[in-house]
């Protein structure tokens, strides 16, 4: 019997010693351990497979080391420090793309993925012409990879707007592991810019043709009440309206220029959405045959947000307007929904109109561009500035079945610190 135990013992010590062989030479990179307590040496060299054991001698008082010297280009699979590295290059707001020899996406950052409207996890393991939608020739990462030559601040002009540098990743052999991109969008900047000119402009206007507009319309008030009946009504009906409306549009352009200060308080979003928005857009919509919806998640049910309710109002009347505007000859479906996503908060204003036509959709932002007739363009111009004074932003996806505005603010429990 107790040669039948020894067996066994000696069986399974056996089989402990062998699985600790077997995970030692598993290990990828070169490593030395001391146990002076058994007076044992284990090292293993970068490429061996089996370690080398030398016995020293016995120092029970001495703690065992271990050192090791971590390759990570050649002990570790490159597939796992691309999956370390991700949660960290999804904080850079550039773009940050990752190829294999083939042109295959191996990473793409969210910045990447949110600018170019795709699936992050779905479009790993594609080509990169899917992800920006080009032709190889205009793609710089391609020619960077066919040259076998890293790019330098190198400007791209195409739909995308920026810098792009990329640099190589070899194997031993000599041959591309990975090509990675960063593109450095120049759009926001050129934004700035542009915001820049129509700050001057404002000035200039708010300067010169501000007071004289006070003035005119303060001495017609005056003078209608000497005139003929007709010309009072003319002045009254279409001189001085004309003049509310130019100081309006005065207004609103300083307004994008130098917004007001943001009133930051907290609020219920969901009775925000159902009373404040429903409420005021309701009244409109019966009277432009429009049915208003509301799709909001359940998630946020108790959602505080901190934000200045009478800006944030303000953006939603000017997307219910500029959908009544684009309104066809049929009833028009509204819906205003809202979505909790990781580390964010989505708000959607849909609608089925006749959409927006893709030769003008990038521009509806810009200040003063407006394809109807009456429009000053400065609604969508001034909406966007609201947003982003939240620390939020404002997109547009648009087709022949409709429109959708897509708002995005920080999830949060409390209030985020604001510098105007």
């Amino acid at each position: 019997m107790n040669d039948q135990w020894a067996s066994q013992r000696i069986n399974e010590l056996e089989r402990k010693l062998r699985a600790y062989e077997r995970l030692i030479e598993q290990l990828p990179f070169p490593f030395t351990f001391v146990d002076y307590e058994n007076g044992v040496t284990i090292e293993k060299k970068r490429g061996a497979v089996q370690p080398h054991l030398a016995f020293i001698p016995s120092t029970p008082q001495k703690e065992a080391e271990w050192r090791w010297d971590i390759d990570l280009y050649r002990d570790v699979p490159f597939e796992k420090i691309e999956a370390f590295l991700t949660p960290l290059l999804d904080l850079v707001p550039h773009h940050i793309v990752f190829v294999d020899e083939r042109g295959i996406i191996t990473l793409c950052n969210l910045q990447a993925a949110a600018d170019t409207g795709v699936d992050r996890d779905a479009i790993i393991g594609k080509h990169i012409r899917e992800l920006l939608k080009l032709p190889d020739e205009l793609i710089a990462t391609i020619h960077s990879l066919e040259k076998r030559e890293p790019l330098y601040n190198y400007e791209v002009l195409d739909r995308f707007y920026g810098i792009v540098n990329t640099r190589f990743i070899y194997n031993d052999d000599g041959s591309i592991k990975r090509v990675i991109s960063v593109f450095q969008s120049l759009s926001m900047m050129k934004e700035t810019e542009k915001l820049a000119v129509a700050g001057r402009i404002a000035a200039g206007i708010a300067h010169e043709i501000r007071n004289p507009l006070t003035t005119v319309r303060g001495y017609l008030q005056l003078l209608k009440h000497d005139l003929p009946d007709r010309m009072a009504s003319l002045v009254e009906r279409l001189l001085i309206p004309e003049l509310d409306r130019a100081n309006s549009i005065i207004t609103d352009f300083l307004n994008i220029a130098k917004p007001a200060d943001v009133k930051m308080e907290t609020f219920h979003l969901h009775r925000f959405l159902r009373e404040d928005v429903g409420i005021l857009v309701q009244s409109e919509a019966l009277l432009h045959h429009v049915n208003v919806h509301f799709d909001l998640d359940g998630q946020l049910d108790d959602y505080e947000m901190n934000g200045d309710r009478r800006q944030l109002l303000q953006v939603f009347l000017n997307l219910f307007r500029n959908a009544i505007e684009a309104k066809v000859n049929k009833t028009m479906n509204v819906t205003i929904r809202s979505r909790k996503k990781p580390h964010l908060v989505q708000l959607s204003f849909c609608d089925d109109g006749p959409g927006i036509p893709s030769s003008v959709i990038g521009h509806i932002f810009d200040p003063f561009f407006s394809t109807k007739e009456t429009g000053t363009g400065l609604g969508l111009s001034l909406s966007k500035k609201i947003v982003e004074l939240h620390r939020g932003t404002m997109k547009v996806q648009s087709s022949p079945a409709g429109t959708c505005f897509m708002i995005e603010f920080p999830l949060h429990n409390r209030p985020p610190f604001f510098s105007p």
